[in-house]
């Protein structure tokens, strides 16, 4: 049986509660927004994120050592895996756009395409792994 190593992380966010004068509240957002002064900043345990994978290398103890191992995408970060998922269906959206506005039928191809990012969409929020299928961009 091989080993791995993983490294597992979480994000635990820090906040500071300052007073701003300010005009409006977008006014003080910004304020706030721009102080980079985070002395007496604390860490907010209880609202901890999620544990995701951030690398794996095929050994024991091996961490950077050597080329890591694609992470299967139902473990890495939510915000991450969404963000990457936004590039797509803006890509697909575009495109399927584009057929629309010059009266074309849209592709077969791009159809298959824009019902996988469906699928995945629904498994990314469902914290499920990818759909397997044919219309996966090439990784």
């Amino acid at each position: 049986m091989p080993d791995y190593t993983i490294e597992s992380r979480y994000h635990v966010p820090a906040y500071r509660l300052r007073t701003y004068s300010a005009d409006t509240i977008a006014e003080a957002c910004r304020l706030a927004i721009d102080d980079n002064d985070w002395d007496g900043e604390k860490l907010s345990y209880e609202s901890a994120g999620e544990t995701f994978i951030a690398g794996i290398w095929k050994a024991p103890d091996t961490a950077s050592a050597g080329p890591p191992i694609p992470i299967p995408s139902q473990f890495g970060e939510t915000i991450q895996r969404k963000a990457q998922h936004f590039e797509i269906l803006l890509g697909l959206l575009k495109l399927l756009l584009a057929d629309v506005q010059s009266a074309r039928p849209p592709l077969d191809e791009w159809v298959g395409r824009a019902a996988w990012a469906v699928a995945r969409g629904e498994a990314i929020i469902a914290g499920a792994r990818d759909p397997d299928g044919q219309h996966a961009p090439a990784a």
